[in-house]
């Protein structure tokens, strides 16, 4: 049966409705295509060098975002600094009523947020609507306990934070934490990822705007920008999220500052099996985790297996690998009508066609020196539009033992692909479970979960999870990594307004380079 984009969710209807909602921040139409303002100096700006940004869902061009050069970076960024010493001001209680205006606006214009990550990042509706709400509710959250986290005396950052985030959770990650950063007193400057998010954020930071808060968005190459956003002696604070190695690089530009700083960086999160029988738990867990096509930093992409046990683990893995479903996210079929839900998916597209050429690549290359491939999964028969341009998209794929030289052996794929390894030994295991020094999260499928208790202390994550998956966590959750996986502050809850702001009894909690301190997860 052929399919159909759901009626209303068609990318000029979405745009329009963006437009219309905020006006200020988009600028007039080249050769039929949008550009978007930059928001220096506390107004939109038609500045910057235009440049296309397509969609994952069909390659097709969305708009075009103005990319600043370093100079102009510069400008925005001192301007940032004042704003932030009238904020840093500001009494408390008008922090919170301006964030809690923002958060209304931002939950009068929910859906609209949802569509448009739908179409900038290929995320099923569901998961759109997830990264919405969970930063609206979690910065509600703030805002009703910020007044007991800035209880002790602590005050705002000598200057503004400095947000550099991936393209994957623009609200629940990048916004939740601007949002944060503001009402603990902060300025905040946002860099625009390059690859999706960005008329998302525009709308968002244009409620922000007429709210009152002091916030700067910027769009630019990591390249030209990195040493104003990183660097620039206004800058109170570095929050960077992202893969190792460019969270490398702005970590080296900070090692002769004192800059406060929060680096995420990627690692590889194992689930390892050992003397395990609950199957059925496990596979809900597992189908659950391939939400979003496991692009995200809190994912699963290795299971390390106790021999013993492989068969029994592959009985249950391979049908939940198998009954993954995915597709563009707004096909529908004629019995569609305005209220139907839209498509119930695991994952659309990868981020873009190159992400996709390469991990096919990987997979291909560790096929080629001697991993077996358990499952590889088709394109054909997922829900597509007719002539629909496909490229960015990948079906899950499972491999057994990648050898050592793959590049899956020791790094996180960020996409549907998991690998498998064989141990027989609880040495073994942890071993293998720390193959990328250091992880966000792990976790241990064991019946005796006495046992699993003592394997986890020597497991490299963050959070360790007992016959259940972690995450990153929402309110007063800590957040942070062990190893390679996390420079700096770390933060979540009462740790996030901690790393934002200075005062108080103690030290932070953090990997840093004299030290490293873990609070309890």
């Amino acid at each position: 049966m052929a399919l159909r984009l759901a009626d209303g969710t068609a990318w000029s209807d979405t745009l329009a409705r963006a437009v219309a909602a905020t006006p200020e921040a988009f600028g007039p139409e080249a050769d039929g295509v949008t550009t978007l303002h930059n928001l220096l100096s506390g107004e939109w700006r038609a500045a910057g060098t235009p440049s296309p940004v397509r969609t994952p869902v069909d390659n097709t061009v969305l708009v075009n975002i103005a990319r600043l050069d370093a100079d102009t970076a510069r400008a925005a960024v001192g301007h940032a600094a004042t704003a932030h010493r009238d904020w840093a001001a500001t009494p408390l209680a008008e922090r919170k009523a301006r964030v809690t205006d923002a958060l209304d606006a931002l939950t009068a214009h929910r859906d609209l947020l949802a569509l448009l990550l739908v179409w900038e990042i290929g995320k099923p509706w569901r998961l759109a609507c997830a990264d919405v709400d969970r930063a609206l509710d979690g910065v509600r959250w703030y805002v009703e306990e910020i007044d007991r986290m800035l209880a002790d005396g602590r005050e705002p950052l000598p200057g503004p934070v400095s947000n550099i985030a991936s393209w994957n959770y623009p609200m629940s990650v990048l916004v939740h934490a601007e949002l944060v950063q503001l009402l603990a007193g902060n300025a905040v400057i946002a860099k625009t990822p390059s690859q999706g998010g960005a008329v998302c954020l525009t709308v968002a930071h244009a409620l922000m705007r007429r709210a009152g808060l002091p916030a700067t968005l910027l769009s630019g190459s990591g390249e030209e920008l990195s040493e104003v956003l990183v660097r620039a002696p206004e800058i109170g604070a570095v929050a960077f999220v992202g893969g190792r190695s460019n969270g490398g690089k702005v970590a080296a530009a900070l090692l002769d500052t004192d800059k406060r700083h929060f680096i995420e960086q990627e690692g590889l999160n194992a689930w390892g099996v050992w003397n395990f029988s609950q199957w059925d738990t496990l596979a809900a867990h597992l189908k659950k985790g391939f939400e979003y096509g496991k692009q995200r930093c809190t994912a699963y992409p290795r299971f390390v297996v106790q021999r013993d046990l492989v068969d029994e683990f592959l009985d249950m893995y391979l049908p939940v690998v198998r009954s993954v479903r995915f597709g563009h996210p707004l096909a529908v079929d004629d019995a569609w009508s305005a209220g139907d839900p839209l498509p119930e998916l695991d994952f659309g597209p990868l981020i873009s066609a190159a992400k996709a050429d390469e991990l096919r690549r990987k997979v291909e290359d560790a096929v080629r020196h001697g991993a077996v491939p358990l499952h590889r999964g088709k394109l054909d028969g997922a829900p597509f539009l007719d002539g629909q341009d496909t490229s960015a998209y990948v079906a899950p794929a499972v491999l057994l033992a990648p050898p050592g030289r793959s590049r899956l052996m020791h790094a996180e794929p960020f996409g549907p692909v998991d690998t498998i390894v064989v141990v027989d030994t609880t040495d073994e295991l942890l071993a293998a479970m720390n193959a990328s020094n250091g992880a966000l999260v792990a976790s241990l499928a064991c019946d005796d979960e006495e046992l699993a208790g003592k394997l986890a202390v020597d497991l490299q994550a963050f959070k360790v999870g007992i016959n259940k998956p972690r995450s990153r966590g929402d309110r007063d959750e800590p957040f942070g990594g062990r190893g390679a996986s996390w420079k700096g502050a770390f933060v979540g809850g009462d740790l996030l307004v901690q790393a934002v702001t200075q005062g108080g009894d103690g030290r932070l909690y953090g990997n840093f380079p004299d030290y490293s301190s873990y609070p309890a997860t």
